[in-house]
């Protein structure tokens, strides 16, 4: 899978044409939540559902603080690696059916994942039918002023180069979010975060 390789703790780059490669936060994803990621746990109080969960530093927490919460991803890299470290993931493309359909009281979307498809305002569509009436979707975001980029992006190691696919960076303000209100925006540690309720 495109992402295996810095799931398994090895640097990787993200490539995306016409823009700068960025290092993937490997260190970040295997080590357990830090101040930066207070902002997205605080913000789920309720069943929440990690779409593009990784090694799973963001359900073992939440789990932690007696939040019920569930990851998913397409890698069995990254289902091995939560449940490991004690979480529960289940290895599943997010616009396949999902558990609780409808039910979720928050879905997080951290780590660039609001990329996930290529397509920022499908994906949202898709949380939306997985959230509850007043549930909320928890994005990491671009800083303001970033705006939207869209385009073929792929995984990039010290040895290897991965195949293309669709991927997209965004800041709060280019997201179309039909169907959610934006109830706040937050930066901490250098990281940008907004929240959205479903209508």
């Amino acid at each position: 899978m495109m992402f295996d390789q810095a799931l398994k703790g090895h640097p990787g780059w993200l490539d995306l044409p016409g823009t700068t490669s960025r290092e993937l936060s490997v260190a970040r994803w295997h080590a357990d939540a830090d101040g930066g990621d207070s902002v997205l746990l605080d913000a789920c109080t309720g069943p929440t559902l990690d779409v593009g969960c990784g090694p799973g530093r963001l359900v073992a927490a939440l789990l932690a603080r007696r939040v019920r919460a569930l990851g998913v991803d397409v890698s069995p890299e990254a289902i091995r690696r939560t449940t490991e470290r004690g979480g529960i993931a289940i290895r599943r493309d997010v616009f396949d059916l999902l558990p609780g359909e409808g039910r979720w009281q928050h879905v997080l979307l951290a780590d660039g994942n609001i990329g996930i498809g290529g397509d920022p305002a499908a994906l949202l569509r898709r949380v939306r039918n997985l959230l509850r009436p007043s549930g909320t979707v928890v994005v990491e975001v671009e800083p303001p002023g970033a705006g939207l980029t869209t385009g073929q992006a792929r995984v990039r190691t010290e040895d290897t180069r991965g195949q293309w696919f669709p991927w997209a960076w965004s800041d709060a303000e280019s997201l179309t979010t039909d169907g959610f209100f934006l109830l706040w925006q937050a930066e901490r540690a250098g990281r940008w975060f907004a929240c959205w309720e479903r209508l």
